[in-house]
């Protein structure tokens, strides 16, 4: 059962009267991906009541805040969906990680690491920048310690360039923003590409 499949089984069982601290216990549970760690996104700086930017001591106060705007029951998609925008945390695109052989670091931990994955990729802090590089597995079994050639040009086109300094594949968003998902879903592609046409042996 996918892992987003698997959060809405449990969050039914909370039903309207769910609060953050449901929320993060399943996300936790499920995903093992600790929210009160996640940096809180500078656009929730609208929300009532808080006016510091980036403040990482009240993630679960922020998301009762979100809750508490709505109505209706709230569906495992429109949970998600708010853990995006509060957190940049996407977790439908972290369950479709899933097989993928591609470990993801992110919000300060990993989140998606499996011992035979091939690449990393690794956000900074506030997802404005990211690396990506072979896993040690990947080094041990084709004996190579960077990027195959064709993910080299793949990222290439996608703006990245080799950072000698850390050895890897790098990206810095310029607007000092934090990378959308667009581009990080493009990113992830070009991997998935490279891992399906070379590398479904390893």
């Amino acid at each position: 059962m996918a892992k987003v499949a698997t959060m809405d089984k449990y969050l039914d069982s909370y039903g309207k009267t769910i609060c953050s601290s449901d929320i993060f216990k399943v996300v936790n549970s499920v995903f093992e991906i600790n929210l009160d760690k996640a940096p809180i996104l500078t656009k929730v700086d609208a929300v009532e009541g808080f006016s510091s930017k980036g403040d990482k001591s009240m993630p679960r106060v922020v998301m009762d805040s979100y809750l508490n705007q709505y109505d209706k029951e709230l569906t495992g998609a429109d949970i998600r969906g708010m853990i995006n925008e509060i957190f940049g945390v996407n977790l439908e695109a972290i369950s479709s990680l899933e097989g993928a052989r591609i470990s993801l670091y992110s919000k300060d931990q990993w989140v998606v690491q499996y011992e035979k994955d091939l690449f990393v990729v690794h956000t900074g802090t506030g997802d404005v920048d990211v690396k990506i590089y072979p896993t040690s597995y990947f080094t041990e079994q084709t004996g190579v310690a960077e990027l195959p050639t064709d993910l080299q040009n793949l990222l290439t086109d996608l703006g990245y360039s080799f950072n000698e300094e850390i050895g890897s594949y790098y990206f810095l968003n310029p607007t000092g923003e934090a990378i959308s998902d667009v581009f990080k879903g493009q990113t992830m592609g070009v991997i998935l590409k490279v891992i399906h046409q070379s590398f479904t042996n390893l």
